[in-house]
């Protein structure tokens, strides 16, 4: 059974398993929390919304709200979120938007520190850590593990690879390859993620691999397809995290790839 607060108002179309909701949570709409959920004190969750088991949710946080989108008509979209995340104080998840698919999506395993907003349509994998006021606009798109420094901007439609690690109080303006280092207003690429790479295990001669097609997509003065030439030739496309980054590129955003200075 439920744990609710008797503060709590709840709408009879909210369906709760077996969750805690603390006092004066305001929950409205379709709905639908997981067990062992913990919905903090004025916390306001409302739409269409699915909240995973194990998801934590501290103090204020707005969830499942209307987007900041001029064209949004009140369109039944959605916002969906895994198992097990952790969303601390004062975040906002704002649901999707028709023309952007509908659905805001949030998988699992993450941590969303104090005052992140992530935008309508925006679709965060498994495993990212997003520090103190991160701010996404729209369509954002962000992948496994990577972690996104405390006070980064990202422009709407940018997309962020796995792994990779972006400063703290960047301006993203394109998209970051799988397990690149950025920083900068406006961002470009430093290095790989080694340290992060490293902490995962990865050996040697695939850090070494992955660098070497980091450097020719980003850093070599080379066209894009001068730079993938080079990495077929030299068969760094034998290991999949390179093939990754080849699908990365192929599937980029209509923002471009970041590149950093030419060396």
């Amino acid at each position: 059974m439920a744990k609710i607060h008797e503060t709590a108002v709840i709408s009879p179309t909210a369906e709760i398993g077996d969750a805690e909701i603390s006092e004066y949570v305001i929950i409205r709409g379709e709905v639908k929390i997981g067990d062992g959920v913990y919905i903090g004190p004025h916390t306001i969750i409302e739409g269409k919304t699915t909240i995973g088991e194990g998801t934590k949710i501290l103090f204020s946080a707005s969830i499942g709200l209307p987007p900041q989108d001029l064209k949004y008509r009140g369109e039944p979209t959605e916002v969906i979120i895994g198992k097990n995340n952790t969303i601390r104080e004062f975040v906002t998840i704002h649901r999707g938007t028709a023309g952007g698919g509908g659905v805001t999506k949030i998988g699992d395993n993450n941590l969303l520190m104090a005052y992140v907003h992530i935008a309508h349509d925006c679709h965060i994998g498994n495993g990212v850590i997003l520090a103190n006021a991160v701010n996404m606009g729209g369509h954002t798109v962000i992948e496994d593990e990577a972690i996104i420094g405390g006070l980064v901007g990202i422009h709407q439609f940018v997309h962020i690879g796995r792994l990779a690690m972006v400063g703290a109080a960047s301006m993203v303006l394109q998209d970051v390859l799988p397990f690149a280092l950025v920083s900068g207003n406006p961002a470009k690429v430093h290095d790989i993620n080694r340290i992060g790479l490293r902490r995962r295990n990865f050996p040697s001669h695939i850090i070494d691999a992955i660098h070497k097609a980091v450097v020719y997509i980003t850093r070599r003065g080379l066209s894009l397809e001068e730079a993938l030439s080079k990495i077929h030739a030299e068969k760094l496309d034998k290991y999949d995290e390179v093939k990754h980054i080849l699908r990365f590129v192929e599937n980029r955003s209509c923002r471009g790839i970041l590149r950093g200075e030419t060396v």
